[in-house]
């Protein structure tokens, strides 16, 4: 027990390293690909608003002299607004927009993301069959993606014993262990304890 104290739960010590797994979510992402655009001989207007390299507005255009251009500048001549009367294209690294755009939407996706936090609620050496209805719901909980609380409240002279419910929360911790990994430490605030899991990454 002096070892686990001493690596899992100290109020103001930094989680361990073997215990700290970083959570992520992997969702399917869209592929944006060559076919969202018309870039090069695609383009089909005759005449084209071009926007240079740099960004410039060079103007109305015929698309031989746009081509030209990009050519010239060894990048693509890509239609970013085909409903404009000309079409507007302009003069860039195609593969590189891609990429661009691709790292934008995924952490726009990112940012949205929004995981629901449960919680459930024990005191110090909860009898067992309290604790395995409990931790039932904390496993549906993980397996439907959704973040774990186990908060652990004192009361009196229980606050003179945290290694006992400290003992509770690795118990607990293991018996999640297949489907959920631990993403905050156990620590202190005010008479209660607290552990946060989080949906396994496989």
């Amino acid at each position: 027990m002096t070892s686990f104290l001493g690596l899992w739960y100290h109020p103001s010590a930094k989680p361990a390293h073997w215990l700290v797994v970083c959570i992520s979510i992997i969702k399917k992402e869209k592929h944006i690909g060559a076919n969202d655009f018309r870039i090069n001989e695609e383009i089909r207007s005759p005449q084209v608003r071009l926007i240079g390299a740099d960004g410039e507005n060079i103007g109305v255009v015929t698309f031989k002299e746009a081509m030209d251009l990009a050519a010239e500048a060894d990048l693509d001549l890509v239609e970013v607004s085909p409903g404009a009367k000309p079409p507007v294209c302009r003069v860039m690294d195609f593969g590189k927009f891609l990429y661009q755009r691709s790292k934008k939407d995924k952490e726009a996706r990112k940012a949205q993301t929004k995981i629901e936090l449960k919680e459930i609620r024990l005191r110090p050496k909860t009898n067992e069959h309290h604790r395995g209805f409990k931790v039932k719901n904390a496993k549906r909980w993980l397996e439907e993606g959704k973040k774990v609380k186990v908060t652990i409240r004192f009361r009196g002279r229980e606050m003179d014993y945290p290694e006992i419910a400290l003992e509770d929360l690795r118990e607990i911790a293991e018996e999640l262990s297949d489907i959920g990994t631990i993403e905050q430490m156990p620590k202190m605030e005010g008479r209660v304890m607290m552990l946060v899991m989080g949906p396994l990454v496989k």
